[in-house]
């Protein structure tokens, strides 16, 4: 069985096997269950934690109690590094979706790696830009957009083409209507409404484990003429 090693990172494939093993002794690794609390909102640690296997999701809930769902991380991906650059408690809390196997690092040493390291650097500062121009996205449709066109877009970001079917997306397994609510900061009942509006309208349709968009191309339409309103 391989040992655990920071070789397995997407993030430190540049890094020299000299760097990696002088970092290996310096991490943390650890396994987490299906619905266990990974961070928690308001903590003030400032560990970054990285996904080898499994999948966590972000969520961030208001003082009023509701509850926005930020991400879905899988392996590949990391967390925390916001607390680790800035030294202020976490925006979210993290929850595993299954089990998965993490490597923990302290951000000290988080900060060290990625100061001493442009290739490293560079990757972080690129994913950062990412999630900000995402962020925005997200603004502009919860600015501009009803409900519906804000769940029209969510359900094309979270599709993928569907294989056999030409300009067709599908989402497997299926969402359940509160996750996308939390998604797009509405109630279940309205993704409910809307999805069998868009279901009578042939726009959607349920297949087995999976829910088949039609005709996105007809769903993006609609979104840019709201934004052009």
């Amino acid at each position: 069985m391989m040992s655990n090693t920071l070789s397995q990172i997407p993030l430190f494939h540049s890094l020299g096997e000299a760097t990696i093993k002088a970092y290996d002794g310096r991490v943390r690794w650890a396994r987490f269950e299906e619905n266990e609390l990974v961070v928690d909102y308001d903590d003030n640690s400032n560990d970054v934690y990285f996904l080898l296997s499994g999948k966590v999701r972000v969520l961030y809930r208001t003082i009023t109690g509701k509850e926005v769902i930020l991400a879905e991380l899988g392996g590949g991906q990391f967390f925390g590094e916001l607390s680790a650059i800035d030294g202020v408690g976490r925006s979210a809390n993290v929850t595993a979706l299954n089990r998965s196997q993490m490597c923990i690092i302290s951000g000290p040493i988080f900060m060290e790696l990625i100061t001493t390291n442009a290739s490293v650097c560079r990757q972080i500062l690129t994913l950062l830009a990412s999630r900000v121009r995402a962020l925005n996205t997200k603004l502009a449709e919860h600015s501009f957009l009803q409900t519906k066109h804000r769940l029209y877009a969510e359900l094309i970001r979270l599709s993928q083409p569907r294989a056999g079917h030409s300009g067709q997306r599908v989402l497997s397994p299926p969402p359940f209507h509160h996750d996308l609510a939390a998604r797009i900061g509405c109630r279940r009942e309205a993704v409910s409404r809307e999805l069998s509006a868009l279901e009578k309208e042939g726009l959607v349709a349920k297949t087995r484990g999976a829910l088949a968009l039609v005709n996105p191309e007809e769903l993006n339409k609609r979104i840019s003429a709201a934004l052009a309103d």
